[in-house]
């Protein structure tokens, strides 16, 4: 193994010297070593300025260095699970010098990016994917004559998902030389629940089991040739044995080779191993790790669930900076679903191993029994609030936009299709910021507008959630809420709910020029727009729609003629989404006029602060603005959508 160079002792970092995995490949154990708490060092110091997944992260530091020092990466697939975890990867495969624009608008993505590196296989933010795609490669491999290996790492938490076990499931039956490494730190974002993580408990450790071990053969050897013919007999079944102690015979079952569970801090072990399975499997393989989720970062490693994904913070404290604005959409429904639950019994709570993300720890703690966090399972998630509905109880799922995408057959065959009252609180609706496309939640309109018999709401702000909250629980009908990410308008909160009328807008603004139909978090831009038009000369109507689904017919139609040209603003993509929606109703009500439809274009969209892009799309006051002019330059009475 060749040492390091003079230059790298003393002060000089050795990861200054890294500019891809062939650089690390010239390293002594020693020096992997020190670069390990050097990734460190600059993960924490970076994300104390950027935010990002920093828990994850510093989980696999020790992995991550193992993976690319004994596999030829990126001739050899590394295929990372969620991918919230792959910063270490990012700075030992070329991104070291642009690792401060992590997240930032126009910088390096929080995740895997085939545009950016070749070293990504593939782009996820979602989990449970791994397995499946390599499984793909491997397959790909074989059929092309490929000299390859193809890993995927996976973490427990992603194991809860159906996908996985489909992955594993094929991947066991089809028998390709296949590498799955099992990333246990026995949490995903929250401490993982369910069956399968107590199944990984690691109640005997590999420490354990070898203690036992050695413990063992040192006895008999005391034996003589008695103890040495046992001796003999037990390391053949050493593996047999090792199954009854781990998890492996699940693996086993599954036709995995098992291989564990190993320590996931030593860096040693870690190649020892890796370089084992690389070079004498064949078949798929599953090498079980165990890691520290936060290791390295005393806050992180304490809390890791709170430095899962973190802003901004303090090197000393670890504390991130107090939030500015009034309080968030996601506290609002937590605090609201809490005080209707305590008056009605049937209210349950479901989320998808995100209780803190969507706002429901304190439900959790007040209600434990009508709590249930199923795993990252969203498919289950929603067939189970549906169980739950058929037996007169009235559940709401939390989830988050984007993770609601994976459900979408449940919801329409399992929740509507029976009309069943089940609540879906869709939480970070819109675009959200740093995560970027993988996590923008700009699909749910136009994903949820055309099933049969789902009311879908959207609030202007925080007071409007919660009365869509009690309208929506009170109901016989299944509806989804969509709202988004961050604080809320800083409005008055009504003392007592009130149930809305179904599919009734209201009018805000009156004006006979224009009329401007904002839904959701854009009726406050829309309203300022207003103001800024008024002193143009142009008097623009304002109405919150309320409802996607049913849409206000009566109300918007007679406005929509009054004013005889019409601008849509959405905090989603324009294709099949509210805009999409009006046109469809004008059309019906055979009203030809001039409409603009303002959101995201048919693509998918980058990570940047929320405020930026809003102004990107023109969908803020300013572009409101600007949209409203150009439709003005249409005649009322011609058609021009």
């Amino acid at each position: 193994m060749v040492m390091p160079n003079s230059q790298h002792n003393g002060t000089t970092s050795l990861l200054d010297a890294i500019d891809s995995p062939e650089d690390l490949r010239r390293l002594d154990l020693k020096a992997l070593k020190k670069l390990a708490g050097q990734l460190r060092e600059k993960i924490i110091t970076t994300l104390s300025e950027t935010g990002g997944h920093l828990a994850p992260s510093l989980g696999v530091v020790e992995l991550t260095i193992a993976i690319h020092y004994v596999f030829q990466t990126p001739k050899d697939k590394l295929v990372w699970d969620v991918g919230h975890q792959s910063y270490a990867h990012k700075l030992l495969t070329g991104r070291r010098d642009s690792f401060h624009t992590l997240r930032q608008y126009q910088g390096i993505s929080g995740f895997p990016k085939r545009a950016e590196s070749e070293y990504d296989v593939v782009e996820t933010g979602h989990s449970s994917t791994s397995i499946s795609y390599s499984l793909g490669l491997a397959a790909a491999r074989e059929l092309q004559d490929i000299d390859n290996k193809v890993i995927a790492v996976i973490g427990d938490g992603s194991m809860t998902a159906g996908l996985a076990f489909e992955g594993l499931n094929n991947a066991g039956d089809l028998d390709k030389n296949l590498i799955v490494i099992l990333n246990d730190n026995e949490m995903s974002i929250s401490p993982n629940v369910g069956a399968m993580s107590s199944f990984l408990s690691r109640k005997l450790t590999s420490k354990t089991i070898r203690s036992l071990r050695d413990h063992v053969e040192e006895r008999l050897k005391s034996l003589s040739s008695v103890g040495e013919n046992i001796l003999s007999v037990l390391r053949k079944s050493e593996e047999s044995i090792k199954g009854f102690f781990t998890p492996g015979m699940l693996f086993e079952a599954l036709k995995f080779s098992y291989v564990g569970p190993i320590p996931g801090h030593d860096l040693g072990d870690l190649i020892e191993t890796l370089q084992n399975v690389r070079d004498n499997s064949h078949g798929p393989v599953l090498i079980h790790v165990l890691t520290t989720k936060g290791k390295g970062y005393l806050p992180a490693e304490t809390n890791p669930g709170n430095y899962h994904g973190v802003g901004p913070f303090s090197l000393e404290t670890g504390k991130t900076a107090p939030s500015s604005g009034s309080i968030s959409y996601t506290e609002v429904f937590g605090n609201t679903i809490s005080a209707l639950a305590r008056k009605d019994k049937r209210i349950t709570a479901i989320t998808a191993a995100m209780p803190a993300g969507t706002g429901l720890l304190d439900f959790a703690e007040e209600f434990p029994d009508r709590f249930f966090d199923v795993g990252i399972a969203e498919q289950h998630a929603v067939t189970f609030a549906a169980g739950l509905a058929m037996s007169n109880m009235r559940p709401v799922v939390a989830v988050y936009s984007t993770f609601m995408q994976r459900a979408l057959d449940q919801v329409i065959h399992d929740v509507c299709l029976p009309n069943l009252p089940v609540t879906f609180a869709l939480d970070r609706g819109g675009v959200v910021g740093d995560d970027g496309p993988t996590h923008h939640g700009v699909f749910d309109l136009s994903m949820l507008r055309f099933i049969p018999n789902l009311n879908v709401m959207a609030p202007k702000d925080e007071n409007e959630l919660q009365q869509m909250l009690f309208t929506s629980i009170n109901g016989n009908a299944p509806c989804a809420i969509r709202y988004p990410r961050g604080s809320g308008e800083n409005v008055t909160m009504d003392k007592e709910f009130k149930t809305l009328p179904l599919g009734r807008g209201e009018l805000l603004r009156s004006g006979e020029d224009v009329l401007l139909l904002p839904i959701g978090n854009r009726v406050y831009p829309a309203l300022e727009a207003a103001d800024g038009l008024a002193k143009l000369g142009i008097a623009a109507a304002v109405i919150n729609p309320r409802f996607i689904k049913p849409l206000d017919n009566e109300l918007i139609g007679d406005w929509a003629a009054t004013c005889g040209r019409v601008v849509t603003v959405e905090d989603n993509v324009k294709k099949g989404g509210f805009g999409s929606a009006i046109i469809q109703m004008l059309h019906e009500l055979h009203l030809i006029l001039p409409v603009r439809t303002l959101g995201y274009g048919n693509k998918f969209i980058d990570q940047a602060p929320q405020e930026r892009l809003w102004r990107n799309a023109g969908i803020d006051a300013a572009g409101i603005i600007q949209g409203t002019l150009e439709v003005m330059k249409q005649h009322r009475s011609v058609g021009g959508i």
